[in-house]
């Protein structure tokens, strides 16, 4: 009996083992190919000339949708931000998704707007659209406002996708702040890749602390607050080393919701956003590669590492629980939709390599870690604890955490180079070396916490509270407004 004992626990040490060697040497793998990805982006396009782009007639054409709901503190500069992006030919779309507030009539009043009859195809089925506006300031020529009945941020988006007159379709939240050249980097790969394109995203960056007016950016400040700047490390990490990688390997999964452009006709033909997962934004780029691989349709998912928007991260724990609880729900929910993908050779790349990837070290890692925690306790309250082998695997754990949080510090550094106080750099080493300790096991519980909140089917986005750019005074927004997804999706 007591060597069948030691040899299950010795079985279950191992296996943890075996699991935490494995999810860091893919960690390591991933930071290795985005170095290089990184290195060749960066002198493939030291010498862009971008006005060419803003120049060229061959330069598709975009439609800018952006859903709103209970936006009426921002919304008016935010839409002035979108009017003032450098392209030739573009259309921004206000969807008004049911606002409570007086979001709507400040758009009316700023704008110049008016009723007019709009004729255009329903591809998608959505809520009610009760008007659509246009300006009668010739200014504004650009501006498509759209009010709808409420059903939530993937019918609106739906809604845009419908009205949309352009070839590719950028959807955006209208609380972020896009750099004037974000449309003129991110079409780039729509222009040449030798392949059909389907959808390219882009970095989203922290705003918090952020100098902004009129909807601009006019200066770049590291959060004050810890977990805002904890958050500019998880982005670092998720955006330049993890899908920067995933692009280079062509098998990325997920665009995010905060700013990212897609092939419209790809797009509706594989079924628009699905209004029943809070997970739409990776949901949809699943499905059009699906659509892409079963119709024997060359086609790639690309990934353009240049800061391009700007979004407010949660900075208090109660918000900050709520988001990632739903990054949890709508990462199962996707895995869940698409699980016949599950080493599914017909898929290639995406069924062998990516969807178990996220499968085991996005789904399972927080279960995993937590199962290995309580099987330690088991093992101290029964006076069998393996001390030796928990400090020495946990210091190396956290040493790789703070190495990998370090180089994607570095990326940055070498790249783009944001933040240009030295101390700004020292706070997020300070920051890196207290992330494991503080703030990843709230991670991990609230990852748990989106697993059941799914099993108790939760479907609500619930309450978020932010300051709002320029803002003193914090904001609530509740109902069934489906702030975007910047889910990070290399968790270390």
């Amino acid at each position: 009996m007591y060597g069948f004992y030691d040899f299950f626990n010795q079985l279950i040490v191992k296996g943890i083992f075996i699991y935490a060697v494995v999810i860091c040497g893919s960690y390591a793998l991933l930071a290795f190919i985005s170095s290089r990805a990184i290195s060749g982006y960066l002198k493939r396009n030291s010498y862009i000339d971008y006005s060419s782009i803003l120049r060229s007639t061959f330069a598709p054409s975009v439609s800018v949708i952006a859903p709103a709901y209970n936006e009426a503190l921002t919304v008016v500069q935010n839409v002035r931000s979108l009017l003032s992006l450098q392209y030739s030919n573009f259309e921004v779309i206000i969807v008004n998704d049911g606002s409570k507030d007086d979001s709507m009539q400040k758009l009316i009043d700023s704008y110049e707007l008016e009723a007019v009859k709009y004729v255009f195809h329903e591809y998608l089925v959505t809520k009610p659209i009760r008007n659509i506006y246009k300006s009668k300031n010739p200014a504004y020529h650009r501006l498509l406002v759209v009010d709808k009945e409420n059903g939530g941020k993937a019918d609106a988006l739906n809604v845009g996708m419908n009205i949309s007159s352009c070839k590719i379709i950028s959807c955006i939240d209208v609380d972020c702040i896009m750099e004037e050249t974000a449309l003129l980097k991110i079409v780039k790969p729509f222009m040449e890749d030798t392949k059909r394109v389907i959808a390219v995203g882009g970095v989203i960056s922290i705003a918090n602390s952020c100098e902004i007016e009129k909807g601009r950016l006019i200066k770049i400040n590291l959060p004050k607050k810890f977990l805002p700047r904890v958050q500019v490390l998880e982005y670092f990490r998720a955006f330049l080393m993890g899908r920067m990688a995933w692009s280079k390997l062509d098998g990325l999964l997920l665009v995010s919701g905060a700013f990212g452009l897609f092939d419209k006709e790809i797009a509706l033909k594989a079924g628009g956003y699905n209004t029943k997962t809070v997970g739409e934004d990776m949901e949809l780029v699943v499905r059009m590669r699906r659509y892409m691989i079963e119709n024997d349709m060359p086609y790639t998912v690309m990934y353009v590492p240049d800061p391009l928007c700007w979004t407010e991260a949660p900075d208090t724990l109660k918000v900050l629980g709520r988001q990632r609880s739903r990054w949890s729900r709508g990462t199962i929910e996707t895995l869940y939709l698409h699980r016949g993908l599950f080493f599914n050779p017909s898929y290639g790349f995406l069924g062998m390599v990516s969807y178990p990837y996220w499968f085991f070290f996005e789904f399972l890692a927080s279960w995993v870690e937590s199962a290995g925690l309580l099987y330690f306790i088991i093992l101290i309250a029964s006076g069998q604890a393996y001390w030796t082998f928990f400090l020495t695997l946990s210091s190396l754990v956290f040493t790789f955490s703070m190495l990998i949080s370090v180089s994607a510090l570095l990326f940055e550094e070498r790249s783009f180079h944001q933040y240009k106080k030295k101390s700004d750099l020292f706070k997020l080493i300070l920051t890196a070396f207290m992330e494991p300790i503080f703030y990843h096991p709230l991670n991990v519980y609230w990852s748990i916490r989106g697993n059941y909140e799914l099993l108790m089917g939760v479907k609500k986005w619930g309450e978020m509270t932010r300051v709002g750019f320029g803002n003193l005074k914090k904001k609530k927004v509740t109902g069934k407004k489906q702030k975007a997804s910047t889910k990070p999706g290399l968790s270390v």
